[in-house]
């Protein structure tokens, strides 16, 4: 039986999908990229943000077509948009077979089977469960890198922010669990491990009584076969002495760390319901770079929060200038329906917002191009992602990147390389995000 697979949103549903396609290939389901050759297609859907939700919307209804000019025979829905809207797919999508909410999709197989037997499945599971499988993930990230997924949900409730009611509150994956499967990751080929959750500073809390992200990383870096271990997602108010030190102290942990703060303006801060002030983010940002110099600091923001005036950009922006963040993204404001700030006074208009993102990304670009010359001269370690079509190079990142989010590094050699192979490379270049370097033999 032929199945593919479409994976929309995050790296967290990424995992999720992976683990879905492993449970797939165990029931010996053939993974196939061709939507004419499909008789089965799952598509992971995303509703974090409009745009999500429009593009997982569509691409639903473009598979939807491929009843009437395909082969399949069973469209299967699962993910963020299916938790929240499952009554509005089943009514409004007749093509839609099945629905799997965010914490049933270890179900996947058995709501496939049903949907091919004409009887349609409506799954949402219990978003306080952490789904349990033992399969093996399938990678689909090349192999040489990939996530794990460390929790589910949040208990953070920004005003902005659907997910606590889509994912559930948070909860932990066992140590145990996740020592398992980073240890069948390297078994794989796996390099690079990616640690994701809503939130990774709080890991273990609701576990073991007390925050132990530490502690899981210093069993993360005993496993053999991982060179590199990156950390996202954290909060910078959950920031703490344990962590600093031991991402100071073990070797295999990227000096590397994403801090979404999402302003700086205390007043907007507060509106979002985030757990920090601007004088708490600058001893943050200043206690990570005087323990540990060469850290990389990646940061989203988010612009046109209802009530944000043009001196609380301001702020955001000179706030910006002096921080000076090694990887900077923007998002524009997105009102999210049965958040607290959609309903709130003051909405930004569109055309506001985007002009707020683009100048904020300008600023970021100056910064961005002055760190990357700063890097000229200096000798790093790359991992290989890829050669270069038709020229003696090939492309890659450096600690300072992570996957899919950040800059790249344009290796010049007539050696040849291998995707996941680390090389030392000086750096001999700049554009405005990526470097261009040389290997050294």
């Amino acid at each position: 039986m032929n199945i593919l697979f479409i994976s929309l949103g995050c790296d967290k549903n990424l995992v999720d999908s992976e683990v879905m396609l492993g449970l797939l290939d165990a029931k010996g389901y053939q993974i196939v990229d061709d939507e004419m050759q499909a008789e089965v297609i799952v598509v992971n859907t995303c509703c974090f943000i409009h745009d999500a939700k429009e593009e997982s919307i569509q691409t639903i209804l473009e598979m939807a077509e491929y009843k009437e000019k395909g082969r399949l025979k069973a469209l299967v829905v699962t993910g963020c948009l299916a938790q929240r809207y499952q009554q509005e797919i089943v009514e409004e999508i007749k093509e839609v077979d099945a629905v799997l909410g965010t914490t049933s999709y270890d179900r996947i197989v058995q709501a496939i089977e049903e949907a091919l037997a004409g009887k349609g499945r409506v799954d949402l599971g219990s978003l306080d469960l952490l789904p349990k499988v033992e399969e093996k993930r399938l990678v689909t990230t090349g192999g040489h890198y990939a996530y794990l997924k460390i929790a589910e949900g949040c208990d953070k409730h920004c005003t902005y922010c659907i997910i606590p009611k889509i994912r559930g509150n948070y909860r932990s994956v066992p140590m145990e669990r996740l020592l398992k499967e980073a240890g069948e990751l390297a078994e794989q080929g796996v390099k690079e491990l990616i640690l994701v959750a809503q939130e990774t500073t709080v890991y273990g809390k609701d576990l073991y009584g007390e925050k132990s992200l530490h502690k899981l990383l210093r069993e993360l870096c005993k496993i053999r076969g991982i060179r590199w271990i990156r950390i996202l997602y954290c909060y910078p108010e959950e920031v703490d002495d344990e962590l600093i030190q031991v991402i100071k102290e073990e070797k295999k942990i990227c000096h590397y760390l994403d801090l979404p703060i999402q302003h700086a303006s205390d007043h907007i801060l507060k509106k979002m319901g985030r757990r920090t002030s601007k004088e708490q983010l600058k001893e943050t940002i200043a206690k990570l770079r005087a323990e540990i110099p060469d850290i990389a600091i990646r940061t989203t923001l988010i612009t046109g929060f209802p009530g944000e005036m043009k001196e609380q950009h301001e702020e955001l922006m000179e706030f910006v200038d002096e921080m000076e963040f090694d990887r900077l993204g923007v998002f524009t404001y997105s009102p999210e329906e049965d958040t607290p700030a959609a309903y709130m006074p003051d909405q930004v208009p569109e055309e506001v917002k985007e002009e707020r993102q683009a100048e904020l990304m300008e600023l970021q670009q100056d910064i961005a191009f002055e760190q990357a010359e700063g890097m000229l001269g200096r000798e790093v370690l790359v991992m290989i992602e890829g050669k270069v079509a038709d020229e003696d190079a090939y492309v890659g990142r450096t600690y300072r990147d992570a996957p899919n989010v950040d800059g790249l590094i344009f290796v010049q050699t007539e050696e040849e390389l291998v995707t996941g192979d680390f090389a030392k490379v000086r750096v001999t270049g700049a554009m405005e995000y990526d470097l261009i370097g040389e290997l050294i033999v």
